[in-house]
């Protein structure tokens, strides 16, 4: 395998305030991997053996209800760590994280965590402010889960996806990653049959366009509206 390059890690939160040589120590110390759209990076239980990096790609944390639901917390945006169970001072994942596109990560063995916490600039700090940002994510979430009605759940589960990873696209902004109507209603809480009702409707309205895996919001203010964000959408 070709020798990993600097400019991978330049400009990526974690690493972006070390210099070039500590940066090629990091480099020689990791494991490329590239997984396929739907492969699990690891899963919910398992030892906490390595801890990644997500060069490029999607990935979305998935757990387990004890009913055996997969329910999707969140999704992992290019440029972040993931699996990083020692930083909550965990021994075990605490999620599964399924690819949502084709990805590429960096990993490293868990026992270097404390290593680079300890020994480069930046890393410790920016690894708290990503847990930070999931975890206010995760309990906004929760809160749409238990005040808003089904359709304001939908709505705002698309504005997260597209604020996210939207792209432009011809007559809107299309989600940056392959999305069903499955992995929405386990964003959500709520029935694909339910899901698939809304978004049938909100074509005909022109608000979105839907194809296989791919959605494109053709009207953000409105889908803004039926979200509740600006205090408007269904009771």
């Amino acid at each position: 395998m070709s020798r990993l390059d600097e400019s991978l890690l330049r400009g990526v939160p974690p690493f972006s305030k070390l210099s070039r040589p500590e940066i090629r120590e990091i480099l020689d110390l990791a494991r490329p991997g590239r997984h396929a759209e739907g492969a699990a990076v690891f899963r919910e239980g398992m030892a906490a053996e390595r801890f990644f990096l997500l060069l490029d790609g999607f990935v979305r944390a998935v757990r387990t209800s004890p009913e055996g639901e997969q329910i999707i917390v969140l999704h992992i945006p290019p440029g972040e760590l993931l699996g990083i169970a020692p930083a909550i001072g965990r021994t075990h994942y605490p999620a599964t994280a399924i690819c949502a596109s084709e990805s590429v990560t960096l990993s490293w063995p868990v026992r270097l965590w404390t290593v680079f916490a300890g020994k480069y600039d930046g890393f410790a700090s920016e690894t708290y402010r990503t847990l930070g940002n999931r975890l206010g994510e995760v309990q906004e979430t929760v809160m749409e889960l238990a005040t808003k009605a089904v359709e304001q759940r939908v709505a705002s589960a698309l504005l997260r996806m597209v604020h996210q990873s939207g792209r432009k696209a011809d007559g809107g902004i299309e989600i940056g990653f392959p999305v069903t109507r499955a992995n929405i209603s386990e964003m959500t809480g709520t029935t694909l049959h339910t899901v698939s009702r809304l978004l049938a409707a909100w074509e005909k309205r022109g608000i979105v366009e839907s194809a296989r895996k791919h959605i494109t919001v053709t009207d953000p203010h409105q889908l803004m509206l039926l979200s509740g964000a600006s205090g408007a959408g269904s009771p």
